[in-house]
């Protein structure tokens, strides 16, 4: 096979045979090539042990009790989701026994072979070896699973047994539902009903590698697709049970725009939803979880879902701390979840707009306005309207406008000279009756004006 790689995987590679070691490319790296993508992840297997590749490479580095070698490249410009640069990863061949906590093996012993390596792998389609040859650009493949097979079929199927492999680690239940959803393959049937019939050992994962996967799985294009298979395998309920609640209650009713349940809304405005960004697609999951606690059936029939956001802010604040999101992440998820229900109404004053701007934040006004959109397009109403468009020139304009204390043409240097006063309070109080003139009045905001008022104020 000819393959062409990148200078830093070609460094990896000429080190090992320059010393006599084999060295093999595996893993997801090796089935993006076969199918003809970019590699975003590279992993290596070598029979050196962690002490010789450490030797051969001078920031090498291992921190785990596997033996896993890492390197990253001081050129690389592409960054991961938590912005670190990305880690090549070598490992020696090995051989795993004993799962008890279904995530990680009680022992590892050093294999032998590269088949040694590959019998452990999870599916088929990552359980191909890529052996360099005595020509640069040309390698010889190993597969001795029939990946390429698999590859060709477009299915995710477990190496071996599907059960064994995911009592051996439970994380590989979301991977196969991952990974189907990133290439758009389907999951071998016995392989899905192996992970329906293992639910339960889900619970053995830490909530920080199940967060990973469900935001990687959210970052492809065709992530509402992910979650359906996600929901069918039984693990969205095991991961956000929040939503998966929302697909038994019921939203039509005379007089209202939605067609579906709020579970089906939610997956609808979920593929309509154009950001790449896996916390906004995330948010407009679960915009609508505080709809099933808050249904209320009127006289008339009409349902009803009052401060359903309020609600569902508060059971996403949850979910982050469940998920173990970061405190960043996790602001922003109850941001946009509390205010994607916004008003929009063409007799909003600019201070109505301005303290919409506060509390969602300028950074994250683009992510609002995309729940909104994914909102719409998901109900089944028209993609926008004059209301909203109008909403967002309003909200354009004002940012031009003063917009915080700060944007005041004095500030408290200017007060305490002109009142004779010291730093304290006093100043800011000054200082806030000010900005509140001048937010209702934005021709008050003069250097002269306002020191002439500060005046008065402090009498």
């Amino acid at each position: 096979m000819e393959a062409h790689l990148p200078a830093f995987v070609k460094k990896i590679i000429a080190t090992f045979t320059d010393h006599n070691w084999e060295i093999y490319v595996v893993g997801g790296a090796v089935r993006d090539l076969l199918l003809g993508h970019d590699p975003v992840d590279w992993d290596f297997t070598t029979n050196a042990k962690p002490e010789i590749i450490l030797s051969l490479f001078d920031k090498a580095f291992c921190d785990n009790r596997f033996g896993t070698v890492g390197l990253t490249n001081p050129q690389e410009a592409k960054k991961n989701y938590y912005g670190k640069p990305p880690v090549y990863e070598i490992t020696t061949f090995r051989q795993e026994t004993g799962y008890t906590d279904h995530r990680r093996p009680d022992a590892v012993a050093w294999g032998k072979t590269i088949q040694d390596d590959l019998v452990r792998r999870d599916f088929t389609i990552n359980a191909i070896a890529l052996q360099p040859t005595s020509k640069p650009e040309d390698f010889n493949l190993i597969d001795p699973h029939y990946g390429q097979a698999d590859l060709q079929k477009k299915l995710i199927r477990a190496v071996g047994d599907p059960v064994k492999r995911f009592q051996e680690d439970a994380l590989r239940m979301m991977r196969a539902v991952r990974i189907a959803t990133q290439l758009g393959f389907q999951i071998e049937p016995k392989t899905f009903v192996a992970i329906q019939q293992n639910l339960h050992l889900i619970d053995h994962v830490s909530a920080e590698r199940c967060r990973d996967e469900l935001l990687k799985l959210l970052s492809y294009p065709h992530a509402a697709d992910g979650y359906l298979i996600l929901r069918r395998a039984g693990l969205a309920e095991k991961i956000l049970p929040e939503v998966e609640r929302g697909f038994g209650v019921e939203q039509k009713s005379p007089g209202r725009h939605h067609l579906w349940s709020v579970g089906i809304h939610s997956v609808k405005a979920l593929a309509a939803c154009r950001s790449d960004d896996p916390i906004v697609k995330l948010a407009v999951l679960l915009h609508d979880v505080g709809k099933p606690p808050t249904v209320k059936k009127q006289p008339d029939g009409t349902i009803t879902f009052y401060n359903h956001e309020m609600a569902g802010a508060q059971i996403t604040r949850r979910i982050a701390q469940r998920l173990r999101f970061s405190k960043k992440d996790s602001q922003r998820l109850v941001k946009l979840v509390r205010w994607h229900q916004f008003t929009v109404d063409e007799r909003q004053t600019d201070k109505a707009h301005r303290r919409f701007i506060r509390h969602v934040g300028k950074e994250n006004l683009k992510d609002i306005l995309a729940v909104r959109r994914a909102d719409r397009i998901g109900g089944g109403a028209r993609e926008t309207s004059w209301r909203l468009e109008r909403f967002k020139q309003k909200l354009i304009a004002v940012q031009k406008q003063p917009f915080s204390i700060k944007d005041l043409k004095i500030d408290g240097h200017d007060v305490m000279a002109t009142l004779h006063l010291k730093p304290g309070p006093a100043v800011g109080q000054v200082l806030k009756r000010l900005f509140a003139e001048v937010e209702a009045d934005q021709t008050k905001n003069q250097k002269e004006s306002l020191l002439k008022r500060a005046k008065q104020i402090g009498k």
